[in-house]
């Protein structure tokens, strides 16, 4: 099955007609849940943000948003080549052996550079924090307040056969170090729409969620007009060829074997519409244009478009 997974949740949090009912890998989505659940235990005084991590010269912030200068294991051609081959994953010893924690791209809070390995950092700090896995931690900080049941952490490949991707059914999840959500694609983006609209977070959280941090302009192939990011969080101005003006959103895309996503709320004209649709295929920008011609309606669209292979940066923004 592997057909379009599509959700919209609307500005008074109604999920609207024609939902998918596919269970789907949120992949990198994770990473927004991940930020929350972070920020969950820095209101309850478990976590400083802004405390160097023990031993190293950058803060859970500077993680949060890519900041922190860590490397990431993407580039790592063994990497894919184990995973190709179906191996068990690495321990974090293993991965840290390889992509070390203070050999540090560029010194904290100057630069930005995507990091999967700052995320895994993170998950080791929520696990330290609230003495337990993961799994246990997002779905009692996270999950269940926000009312979704049907969503959990992946732990084996057992896991991702539930989901609707064929080509990802066979991975093993835990090569994604800091873990995935898999879940209706309709709780991701109920997920998404209660964190920035609901009270899970106080408002000094939510603020500080999203305090955006620039990047840059225009990425080939994607409806980025302007990228930033967040905690956790994907940010900027999105366009269509057939829109007069870019919108702002805020969200996460997604990409992992066999599937993209992205998951956005549109923060134009307080329209506050949430969108999560994914797909089978590599190129994460035929989800965002996915996502982007139901956020700005139905009505203001021609059809597929944009729709167009990326330049396949799902390692970046």
């Amino acid at each position: 099955m592997d057909t379009l997974q599509i959700a919209v949740v609307d500005g008074e949090g109604r999920l609207e007609e024609e939902v998918s009912t596919g269970i789907v890998p949120w992949w990198s989505f994770t990473k927004t849940l991940i930020a929350a659940c972070v920020l969950r235990l820095a209101e309850d005084g478990f976590v400083a943000l802004d405390a160097p991590l023990a031993g190293l010269p950058y803060t859970p912030r500077h993680l949060l948003q890519h900041r922190a200068g860590v490397g990431n294991y993407g580039g790592l051609s063994e990497y894919h080549e184990v995973v190709a081959r179906g191996e068990e994953p690495w321990s974090d010893g293993e991965i840290f052996a390889r992509i070390q924690p203070d050999k540090l791209l560029f010194t904290p809070g100057t630069g930005w550079a995507y990091s999967n390995v700052g995320y895994l950092l993170l998950r080791r700090l929520i696990e330290t924090a609230c003495r337990a896995d993961l799994k246990e931690a997002l779905h009692t900080l996270i999950l269940e307040p926000l009312d979704l049941h049907g969503s959990r952490i992946a732990k084996s490949p057992d896991d991702m056969r539930m989901t609707v991707f064929e080509g990802g059914q066979d991975y093993h999840p835990g090569w994604a170090f800091h873990g995935i959500v898999i879940g209706p694609v309709a709780e991701a983006a109920l997920a998404l729409h209660r964190l920035l609209q609901g009270n899970l977070l106080a408002p000094e959280s939510r603020a500080t969620l999203l305090q955006r941090y620039a990047i840059g302009g225009p990425i080939a192939g994607r409806p980025w007009q302007t990228t930033g990011y967040g905690l956790g969080l994907m940010m900027g101005a999105m366009q269509r060829s057939d829109m007069a003006q870019p919108i702002d959103v805020v969200g996460h895309s997604a990409s992992g074997p066999g599937s993209v996503g992205a998951v956005y709320c549109c923060l134009h004209d307080g329209r506050c519409r949430t969108v999560a649709a994914f797909l089978a295929g590599s190129h994460e920008g035929d989800a965002e244009y996915c996502a982007l011609q139901h956020l700005i309606g139905s009505s203001q669209v021609t059809g597929a478009g944009d729709i167009r292979p990326s330049s396949g940066l799902c390692d970046g923004f």
